[in-house]
């Protein structure tokens, strides 16, 4: 188990004035069977009350109003979280996450890998595990990717960055989304806070024994006490840690965020 401190935030700044800015936010983590949240505190600017509920993937969201004039918003989450992946409690499957989202939908580019992953997984010895199975997709996923930035946007499929061969953390867990669920395995995409990122991560959940079990395809690894969980769901389109709308004149928008996530020194 691991005791950590973590900070996110991030600013919002618009060329010219906004009014009517309707936004929601997942940037919270919530406590679940992998870790306990403690002592959160949110900041959002401009000043606003907020509503707060528990989606249907059971993250926290926030929604707001902001009518008046504004050319900068920014909200920061800060807290304490205790996380412990070797006593994981045990945790219900969905059935939605042994299906295909919007964006894992499969291709020629992912059905060449789920083959390889299928070579791969035969060659195991005895009765693999979903676990098992899933670490083999992770270890191709890895082989076939160059991570490079700005590469693939949110809308970016699984099977367009697979084609490709480059993109950034949501690639990765896309195309092992897509792969996990074509091999018969029930897998859902999860958005957090890694240390030594500077921003927010993703990777992937499988569902073994009763429980979910965390495989990062980024770093080839898997999931220990150093992540934290956001929100999961079936791609990233269940986990946007924020959205909006707004009115405006030829808005041109640009984004800064910071995360951090380390022990405390005490």
């Amino acid at each position: 188990m691991k005791k950590l401190v973590f900070d996110y935030e991030m600013k919002l700044s618009f060329s010219s004035p906004v009014t009517k800015h309707r936004f929601q936010l997942r940037c919270v983590p919530n406590t679940c069977p992998r870790q306990q949240v403690m002592d959160v505190d949110v900041h959002i600017e401009p000043s606003v009350d907020v509503e707060t509920a528990v989606d249907s993937f059971d993250s926290i969201v926030l929604t707001g109003y902001i009518p008046q004039p504004h050319t900068q918003f920014s909200y920061s989450v800060r807290g304490i979280v205790f996380v412990d992946n070797a006593n994981t409690h045990t945790e219900m499957c969905k059935p939605l996450y042994r299906f295909e989202s919007v964006l894992t939908q499969p291709g020629p580019q992912i059905e060449a890998m789920t083959e390889t992953c299928r070579r791969r997984i035969s060659a195991l010895p005895g009765d693999p595990s979903p676990v098992d199975m899933a670490a083999e997709v992770m270890h191709e996923v890895y082989r076939a990717f160059t991570y490079a930035p700005g590469s693939t946007t949110i809308h970016t499929t699984a099977e367009q960055a697979l084609a490709q061969s480059r993109g950034v953390c949501q690639d990765y867990a896309h195309v092992m989304l897509s792969v996990c669920r074509r091999l018969g395995l029930a897998a859902r995409y999860i958005a957090g806070l890694l240390g030594g990122e500077g921003a927010t991560h993703a990777w992937v959940e499988v569902y073994h024994n009763s429980r979910w079990i965390g495989l990062d395809p980024t770093h080839d690894r898997m999931v220990d006490d150093n992540y934290i969980t956001i929100a999961h769901g079936r791609d990233y389109r269940d986990c946007m840690l924020d959205i909006g709308t707004f009115m405006g004149n030829d808005v041109r928008q640009d984004q800064w965020v910071n995360a951090s996530v380390h022990e405390p020194t005490e």
